[in-house]
């Protein structure tokens, strides 16, 4: 994993609507990457509407929100239009920018072996600096410590 205090790397991926959208478009205030295997599946879907739910909190602190996955974007279109998703959704079909985060790698399920997105976090400081890292995330209540950590002015947001 990535480290806090780490330079968060650069990435250039097509979101859900065929838009380009870069890392450092968002320098100046903060943002949350977070990594998911599969869209349209319990676990990803619990995540990406939880953090869609918050969306107006996470606006209130400054930060934004893409989540990257190895999914076509044909299939981030529909997943964001069927839960009515108003953040990035960004395809990552090679695993390329999920390799340089150190969540994409080998995994096995049900008796096989495949390479797959990771389910990690990174929270991207203001500067570009990774602030927080969130490995191997539960979906359910994950946007919540997220948003937990942002809207606690003392805390460090460590994890």
């Amino acid at each position: 994993m990535l480290d806090v205090g780490d330079e968060a790397p650069e990435f250039e991926l097509v979101n859900q609507h065929g838009d380009a959208v870069r890392r450092s478009a968002f320098e100046g205030q903060r943002l949350v990457v977070y990594f998911y295997p599969r869209a349209n599946t319990d676990g990803c879907t619990t995540e990406a509407c939880a953090f869609n739910d918050a969306l107006p909190q996470f606006d209130d602190c400054d930060t934004h929100v893409v989540g990257i996955s190895d999914d076509p974007v044909a299939d981030l279109e529909s997943f964001a239009a069927e839960y009515d998703l108003e953040f990035d959704l960004l395809s990552d079909e090679l695993g390329e920018v999920a390799t340089l985060y150190e969540s994409y790698g080998e995994k096995h399920m049900f008796g096989n072996t495949f390479d797959g997105v990771f389910r990690n976090t990174y929270v991207v400081g203001p500067d570009g600096l990774i602030e927080a890292v969130y490995e191997g995330v539960t979906p359910e209540g994950h946007a919540a410590e997220v948003l937990e950590a942002l809207e606690e002015p003392s805390a460090e947001l460590t994890s």
